[in-house]
């Protein structure tokens, strides 16, 4: 399932979606702030152009806000179902949720949308 070739291999390391074998970014750790919108041009293995588009990620945040309010929903679902908080009490867990796994959310949308509009390819870098 997470093999490399997969969609999801892709998305969950954040590598190349064409041949999977380097990050996207410079720095692999999300939670650097100050680094983690900082991507590579060009893949360095199979040259591939990560930016295929001028504000080409800027649909990422179409991503980034269905995946904010999953994750908005869930963290309501376990601190009021499960914790049996008050109702302020879950949405100041919402709030702290969606802060503390914001760098998170926001390298996944990327990886997500990338990998909507591109495909592994085993033979990328081997000419």
């Amino acid at each position: 399932m997470f093999k490399r070739g997969s969609k999801l291999n892709s998305i969950t390391t954040g590598s190349c979606p064409k041949c999977q074998k380097e990050s996207m970014y410079e720095d692999k750790n999300p939670l650097h702030l100050s680094k983690v919108l900082k991507m590579n041009e060009h893949c360095s293995h199979c040259g591939f152009k990560y930016q295929i588009e001028p504000s080409f990620f800027y649909g990422a945040m179409y991503v980034s806000y269905g995946l904010n309010v999953a994750v908005g929903i869930a963290a309501f679902i376990v601190s009021f179902v499960f914790f049996g908080a008050t109702i302020e009490q879950a949405f100041i867990a919402i709030i702290l949720t969606l802060v503390a796994l914001f760098p998170f959310v926001l390298r996944l949308s990327r990886n997500l949308y990338i990998n909507m509009f591109v495909s592994y390819d085993p033979k990328a870098g081997q000419e």
